[in-house]
C-alpha cells in the first residue's frame, strides 16, 4: 500500500513555513497572556484591544501557515466557503444582539 503525499489538492508547507507559523502562534499567545497576568500595569482598554487584535492575528496565522489558505486556484473554494461561514456567523450574532436589544427596550416600557 503506497501513499501519494502529493495528490491533487493536498498542498503542504515547508518546515520553514511551519516553524514561522509556530513562532508567530506562540508570540500571539504569550503577549496577551503576559498582559492579562500583569493587568495592574496596563489599562483595561489596552488589554482588551491587544487580546482582540492578537486573536484575529492568531486566526489569520493558523489559516495561512497551517491550513494553507491562500489565493491560489486550489484554495479558492475553501476561501469562499470560509468567507461564507464568517458572514453567516456575523449575521447570526448581529441579528441576535439586535433582537435582544429590541426585546430589552420593549420590556422596559
Amino acid at each position: 500500500m503506497s501513499h501519494d503525499h502529493n495528490a491533487a489538492g493536498a498542498s503542504h508547507g515547508t518546515v520553514k513555513q511551519y516553524t514561522v507559523g509556530f513562532i508567530l502562534s506562540v508570540l500571539l499567545t504569550v503577549v496577551p497572556f503576559y498582559m492579562a497576568m500583569h493587568a495592574d500595569s496596563f489599562s483595561r482598554g489596552a488589554i482588551v484591544a491587544v487580546i482582540a487584535i492578537t486573536a484575529v492575528a492568531q486566526v489569520l496565522v493558523q489559516l495561512v501557515f497551517f491550513l494553507h489558505m491562500n489565493s491560489s486556484s486550489e484554495q479558492r473554494w475553501n476561501v469562499v466557503a470560509f468567507i461564507y461561514t464568517i458572514l453567516t456567523i456575523a449575521v447570526l450574532l448581529v441579528g441576535s444582539v439586535w433582537i435582544m436589544n429590541y426585546l430589552h427596550s420593549n420590556m422596559m416600557i
